[in-house]
């Protein structure tokens, strides 16, 4: 136990010192909340990668792997078809961003729309999507805690333990923020992503030596779900990769990564960077996952075969490194939500509609995300129920964002009121369809409960744009607005900005 343990200290020891060496005092609000947009591409996929790919992701993808089989290889495809998706957006996203000081995902959206009530609807809506991924992030660690000490540690135990750490660390997170969250995302990011792919691969050749392999696994686990009748309907895997493509620029702390680069050059060079790491990462863990399957003991707890197997293959020194490649991605991970949450409250919610001093600002942020640790970190001491399905729903609740989002940039006729009734009809009937008339969903193809909400969400939002389009002054402004990204020829912010209102 006091090897393993040691082996993550000495990560937690090298993360301080980096933290401490490179402390600057912001200049800014635009500084605290998007790093000042001054990282390269290297800074960039690391960011993108801890963001996108959490610690708790190495415990539920080997878990349905080793449970469900195939069909976890799903995650790994939307995944790189989401970096697809982020070429196509993100010159348009980054020029708008630099030359309106844009902070966050809702800041986009008042830009586009000239709309303060749908920044705002947005932003609630996403406050409260990211929550539970908060949660379980804590919960995570907790299951770390407990497979490093190996049974010692009480369940409870194990998470307070885990709280404890995050606490600690939320210090510089709180200090620093964007600016200490990229830093410390390369750091992080060589370790797990880096690091944690060649242990993988280590762990794969293990397994392979032990005379197992995926070609021997029983038909059940080769079948997708709507594919030759096997559950679900024909429509289930494209629903999940649907959602998980069109939802994952949706979450506001990955979405906020488009900001912090230095130009769209960096940007698409990250994507290039952190794509082939990010397939290798993915499928690889998913190919253990399944080989694992054939292991004895494994099945009543899948989620835990990521540090079994470690465990099994090098003793404390493979469970003191499991548990450091998923220390490095959980806390990029949840480091990420807390800074985005208490940019969002403070620029978008409290700072909905006006332009608060810089120092009420970082106030606000700070509070808010002192506020959202400390009760995350209380639930996720409490033993609570489905809570990993409170996770999954609102997936289906974030998405709805996406009819606005995409929308606004790539089509200019949609208006604002088109873009908030869309977006409260999707949310709501993705909860009612998950609560009231839970299981229907089923009935319709396989698809899930948020893409018939995105359905009604984008069917509400191209109605509603073409029976009530924009006015004369707004059209001009929308069309002044994509005419100054379309035509710059430059990495940098061209002179496009538009002043709050510029259309009343």
């Amino acid at each position: 136990m006091g090897i393993a343990f040691g082996i993550v200290g000495v990560f937690c020891a090298g993360l301080v010192v980096l933290l401490q060496a490179s402390y600057r005092k912001d200049r800014s609000f635009s500084d605290y909340a998007v790093g000042g947009r001054s990282y390269g591409a290297w800074l960039q996929s690391m960011s993108f990668l801890n963001s996108w790919w959490p610690g708790g992701i190495l415990l539920s993808l080997t878990g349905m792997a080793l449970g469900s089989g195939v069909v976890a290889f799903y995650m790994p495809i939307y995944s790189l078809l989401t970096v697809l998706l982020m070429y196509l957006m993100a010159r348009r996203v980054w020029l708008w961003g630099a030359a309106n000081d844009l902070k966050t995902q809702a800041d986009l959206l008042r830009l586009r729309y000239d709309s303060t009530a749908l920044a705002v609807t947005s932003s609630v809506i996403s406050v409260l999507s990211i929550m539970p991924w908060l949660v379980l992030g804590f919960k995570g660690l907790g299951a770390m805690f407990s497979a490093l000490s190996m049974g010692r540690l009480t369940p409870g135990q194990s998470v307070a333990c885990g709280v404890a750490l995050i606490l600690v660390r939320q210090v510089w997170t709180i200090r620093m923020g964007m600016r200490g969250l990229v830093i410390s995302d390369m750091y992080q990011g060589i370790v797990a992503y880096v690091g944690g792919t060649a242990l993988i691969l280590g762990l794969i050749a293990w397994m392979a030596g032990q005379g197992l392999s995926p070609s021997r696994l029983p038909a059940h686990m080769l079948r997708v779900p709507g594919v030759g009748g096997d559950g679900g309907g024909p429509l289930t895997l494209f629903s999940m990769i649907l959602t998980g493509t069109l939802g994952g620029w949706c979450w506001p702390p990955i979405f906020v990564r488009l900001y912090t680069a230095d130009s769209v050059r960096s940007m698409l060079r990250a994507g290039v960077f952190s794509a082939p790491l990010s397939m290798l990462f993915s499928m690889a863990l998913v190919v253990m996952g399944l080989m694992a399957a054939a292991l004895p003991g494994l099945h009543g707890e899948a989620d835990m075969a990521w540090f079994e197997v470690a465990r099994l293959a090098a003793g404390p020194v493979g469970l003191g490194l499991a548990g450091t490649v998923m220390l490095a991605a959980t806390m990029g991970g949840v480091d990420a939500i807390i800074q985005a949450m208490g940019t969002q409250v403070a620029n978008d919610i409290v700072g909905a509609g006006r332009t608060l001093p810089y120092r009420t600002s970082i106030l606000t942020a700070k509070g808010t995300m002192v506020v959202a640790t400390a009760l995350a970190a209380g639930i996720a001491c409490l033993p609570i129920a489905h809570l990993s399905m409170l996770a999954l729903l609102s997936y289906q609740g974030i998405i709805q964002v996406a009819v606005a989002q995409y929308g606004g940039l790539f089509w200019r006729r949609g208006t604002a009121t088109a873009g908030i009734a869309g977006m409260v009809a999707g949310f709501a009937t993705a909860i009612l369809l998950e609560t009231f008339f839970h299981g229907a969903a089923a009935h319709v193809g396989g698809l899930s409960s948020g893409v018939i909400g995105l359905a009604v969400n984008a069917a509400t939002y191209v109605a509603l744009s073409l029976l009530a389009p924009h006015t004369a002054p707004e059209t001009h402004r929308v069309a002044r607005l994509f005419a100054g990204a379309d035509t710059s020829r430059r990495d940098t912010a061209p002179p496009i900005a538009l002043a709050q209102g510029d259309a009343a």
